[in-house]
């Protein structure tokens, strides 16, 4: 079974482009003492929340959501992304896992603000790693040829 169901995949979508679009108003916006973003071309009666107040349900679609696309980029049974608590895919070519452990040589862990930051476009894979974000072992433990997905 895939990250995500078949039927969920335009929620998946939508919540990725909320997610991104929620990113780059908090990034770009002014924080208001409440948790809220204000657009440099909003008023004071339009407000964006920042990604840390999407719900819980919105984080996990478009995690699962981009963890697909990543899928489909990149298909094999190499490399092991774990964004939890929401999803885990295998990518790329190369040994797969040993029927003992099921887990393959090379393994990515990130956070799932970390991993959305770098599916869209809004860091990069090296300030990522320098800064201590990602945890990978193996030889394959840059996926910034990759990156981003959207």
């Amino acid at each position: 079974m895939g990250v995500i169901k078949q039927q969920d995949l335009a929620e998946g979508e939508h919540s990725l482009v909320v997610w991104k679009t929620t990113a780059k108003h908090e990034i770009s916006g002014v924080l208001n003492g409440q948790n809220t973003y204000f657009s440099k071309n909003s008023t004071v009666d339009e407000h964006v929340d920042g990604v840390d107040a999407l719900p819980r349900r919105t984080w996990a679609m478009a995690v699962r959501y981009s963890l697909h696309l990543m899928e489909q980029r990149a298909p094999g049974e190499g490399v092991e992304v774990r964004v939890a608590p929401w999803g885990a895919i295998k990518i790329l070519d190369g040994p797969a896992s040993d029927p003992h452990n099921l887990t393959p040589p090379d393994v990515i862990e990130l956070e799932p603000d970390v991993w959305l930051r770098l599916v869209c476009g809004i860091t990069t894979w090296d300030k990522e790693k320098k800064a201590g974000h990602i945890s990978a072992v193996g030889e394959r433990d840059d996926l910034s040829d990759l990156l981003p997905l959207i």
